[in-house]
């Protein structure tokens, strides 16, 4: 959902395909095209059938733009954990900042359609990504990788390794 490429891009299909329907019921005529062929509008006899597929995909842009404005995964750092809050019916994940013993930044490889994920458990690291090309990378004592893809990795690197220094001066 939101502001995630693939979930944008699974949209603006949908939409498209809720268009040409519109644009199939206006002209119902047989189309051959070199590698398509489209037969009659098969709903010719309902009057005013495309303009379904018409709000039906102006509601998806809609949908879409106002999906890009919601707040997915919320991140906060506390003096010894640091919270991470999911949409809407997702558990908080809490990280204990005492566990911790390495903090790295790095970036994602190059890959345009990369899904949003939320506590996802893979291969012994734990994933939390949106949207971003960085993500910031911890590592506690019991063997535990966590993932936290951010768009601003560098305000979230410099505060846990602040606070990191502060766990580790007590």
């Amino acid at each position: 959902m939101g502001h995630n490429r693939l979930s944008i891009i699974w949209r603006t299909v949908i939409s498209l395909f809720c268009f040409i329907g519109y644009y199939w019921s206006e002209n119902p005529k047989p189309i051959q095209i070199s590698v398509l062929s489209l037969g009659t509008y098969p709903a010719i006899d309902i009057p005013h059938s495309g303009q379904i597929f018409f709000l039906l995909g102006i509601f998806v842009l809609f949908f879409s733009a106002l999906l890009t404005f919601v707040l997915h995964t919320h991140t906060q750092v506390f003096s010894n954990y640091i919270l991470i809050d999911g949409f809407w019916t997702a558990r908080r994940v809490k990280i204990n900042l005492n566990t911790i013993t390495n903090i790295r930044r790095s970036r994602y490889k190059k890959h345009i359609l990369r899904r949003a994920v939320y506590n996802l458990h893979s291969k012994g690291v734990i994933r939390f990504f949106t949207s971003g090309n960085e993500f910031i990378e911890l590592k506690d004592d019991a063997g535990f990788t966590y993932r936290i893809g951010t768009q601003k990795p560098q305000e979230l690197y410099n505060i846990l390794r602040r606070q990191l220094r502060n766990v580790y001066q007590e």
